[in-house]
């Protein structure tokens, strides 16, 4: 019986209302006040059932509720036969429940389009020219698939032979199609505009980037900030308050009436339901803007930080190095090259990249015994021909300078000069030594991401004091970086160990910080600084690392995010402000005026539910503080 008048509480709160309607027509039109009093009543009791249902199960599990207020407050007026009171309190607590729902509901839009999105079936090859469609729980990594025109991309992974157009939206929030052929990655729930794709599964179900969004979104939703954690804290002493203070009032002046309005009253709803609204709305519009709040604890620190720390490669850079000059100090320079592309094909950093797409194809030695250090480069022993070097094996180091002195490699005063000059110029180097004897120097550069000095103007004008900027690379790269783009600091050679030292400082000295970078190598400091923020196009390390995840690399997202935390945690604010105002306002006016009633408190209360979810839903469409020109 409970779960049915639950189920269909709405049903009676549509019923209740028509019968209030009728009631007042019956004394105002007709004089018959007898039908009238019946009919409140009935709509009373109608009403009723399900709140005291709701309140029972609170009281059950030893909480005093906002439904137990309302019931007390009901039966009180019942009681006094002040059926008019008792149907219009329960009538307008169940109308506002279905309001408060149903808009509610509206500002988890965003997880259900994204929802919406996922992919169901998938056309799986089963033989050279046969494909056919199955499950998208049948998938395996392996499979082949076909997609076609207009089709959603069923799982992560990589093409293998065709070419399209993918709308990535779902996952960057990028509107703007990205033409895919042979080996591009795509990703599950993007839509294939045209064209027709063959790929590889790589990925697949919960495993998939657009899966891990779902899952992230739903748990921020879910999370709560230490102000939600505030309100249920002090709702669960300022529930019981209320009817205390309502007891007191009726044994003070016996007056029933009186101490069912002040039940009715500090009914605390809108403060119950006003930060929970403002951090869903928040989270669904980052998730619509490929920006990933993870919960509302997030938002709240976020929108506090006062400094941002930038790693450069591949954040601030495009991470698309070049070589851009060379210099040879080995007597034959083709042998000097094979053995430097021998040891960066065992790299997988973005400048030994940079440096084999330099050399191109060449014939490589076998490598043995390498060795990485960390921050410096690479160290190993080749096996090469004994004809290009008169012995059996060759010991080669690639990395920076501070590898160089590490091994003792001689530097010769000319080549000293070589390598302050590129330093000056701000390029990036990678040296190479042969049997600890300098034998290239390699001048590398990488092109600051497009609209980068906008966006950080854009973090200037949003309160943040302090930009700084971390790298491994040289200080003379730095510098020249830092000085283009208007850093507040720039502090260059820094291995992973002192970023996170130095993030821990700032944070030791009360600075609130965000680290932004690329989520693989600044993991240590990622997960330091209060608010990680990963540039990353979704790869796993980002998502599961940071708190923020910009799902592309577009450096305006960074703005968007930070902009969308702040506007979030005033929403917040706000409707902690109008909750407790209204029940100042209403206390008060009972005091001191005969305008509030039981029902006055009770519309005015579901109304200023109503306004805290309305202010909350205008998150949806924050779109940023747009430039003026």
């Amino acid at each position: 019986m409970q779960r049915f008048i639950l189920k269909n509480k709405n049903s009676l709160a549509l019923i209740s209302g028509f019968l209030i309607a009728f009631a007042f027509a019956m004394h105002h039109f007709f004089s018959l006040d007898f039908i009238a009093e019946l009919v409140l009543i009935l709509a009373s009791v109608l009403g009723f059932f399900p709140i005291a249902i709701l309140s029972y199960q609170a009281l059950r599990v030893k909480v005093v509720s906002i439904d137990v207020l309302v019931t007390i407050a009901v039966l009180g007026a019942f009681v006094i036969k002040n059926y008019e009171e008792s149907a219009i309190v329960s009538f307008l607590f169940l109308f506002g429940a279905f309001l408060e729902q149903r808009t509610l509901n509206k500002t988890r839009s965003a997880i259900k389009e994204l929802v919406a999105m996922a992919p169901e079936t998938a056309l799986k090859r089963i033989s050279d020219d046969e494909f056919e469609e199955i499950d998208i729980d049948e998938v395996c990594v392996g499979d082949v698939l076909l997609v076609k025109t207009g089709a959603k991309i069923p799982v992560d992974g990589r093409v293998v032979s065709g070419t399209g157009s993918v709308n990535e939206a779902s996952i960057t929030g990028e509107p703007l199609p990205v033409v895919k052929d042979e080996d591009s990655s795509v990703f599950a729930g993007t839509i294939l505009d045209n064209g027709t794709l063959y790929l590889i599964a790589d990925r697949v179900g919960e495993n998939t980037t657009f899966g891990k969004i779902i899952e992230l979104v739903e748990e921020a939703q879910d999370s709560k900030s230490e102000a939600e954690r505030f309100i249920d804290r002090f709702s669960k002493y300022y529930t019981p308050a209320v009817l205390v203070i309502a007891i007191l009032v009726f044994v003070l002046t016996r007056n029933v009436e009186l101490s069912v309005t002040i039940l009715v009253l500090g009914c605390p709803g809108a403060l119950v339901i006003g930060v929970p609204v403002s951090n869903v709305a928040g989270i669904g519009n980052g998730a619509r803007h490929g920006v990933l709040l993870k919960g509302s604890e997030v938002i709240n620190d976020f929108s506090k930080t006062d400094t941002f720390i930038f790693d450069k490669t591949g954040t601030l850079t495009e991470g698309k190095p070049f070589v851009h000059k060379q210099i040879d100090y080995y007597p034959k320079p083709e042998l000097a090259l094979r053995c430097l592309a021998s040891i960066e094909k065992e790299s997988d950093h973005p400048l030994a990249k940079a440096v084999l797409a330099s050399i191109g194809d060449i014939p490589l030695y076998k490598v043995s015994d390498t060795h990485v250090i960390k921050g410096e480069g690479l160290i190993a022993r080749l096996s090469v021909d004994p004809q290009d070097f008169s012995k059996p094996e060759v010991e080669v180091a690639v990395g920076n300078r501070a590898l160089m002195e590490r091994e003792g490699v001689f530097i010769s005063e000319q080549a000293r000069f070589e390598i302050e000059r590129l330093e000056r110029e701000g390029s990036s180097l990678v040296l190479t030594a042969l049997d600890r004897k300098l034998a290239i120097v390699m001048g590398i550069r990488d092109q600051i991401r497009f609209g980068v000095k906008e966006e950080l103007q854009r973090l200037k004008k949003l309160r943040v004091k302090n930009l700084v900027m971390l790298s491994g690379d040289n200080q003379g790269t730095v510098d020249l970086v830092s000085a283009e783009l208007g850093f507040t600091e720039a502090h260059g050679n820094m291995l992973p160990q002192d970023k996170a030292r130095y993030v821990k400082d700032l944070i030791s000295k009360g600075r609130l910080v965000a680290f932004v970078g690329d989520g693989v190598n600044d993991s240590p400091s990622l997960a330091l600084a209060q608010i990680g923020i990963s540039m990353g196009s979704g790869t796993d390390v980002a998502i599961e690392t940071s708190n923020v995840v910009l799902m592309n690399s577009d450096f305006s997202r960074l703005s968007h995010a930070l902009g969308l935390a702040q506007a979030t945690a005033r929403n917040m604010k706000q409707n902690i402000a109008i909750a407790l105002g209204v029940v100042v306002l209403l206390l008060t006016g009972l005091i001191f005026s005969d305008l509030v009633s039981m029902s006055v408190g009770m519309l005015v209360h579901e109304g200023s539910i109503l306004v805290v979810i309305l202010n909350g839903m205008r998150l949806l469409a924050y779109k940023g503080r747009p430039e003026k020109k």
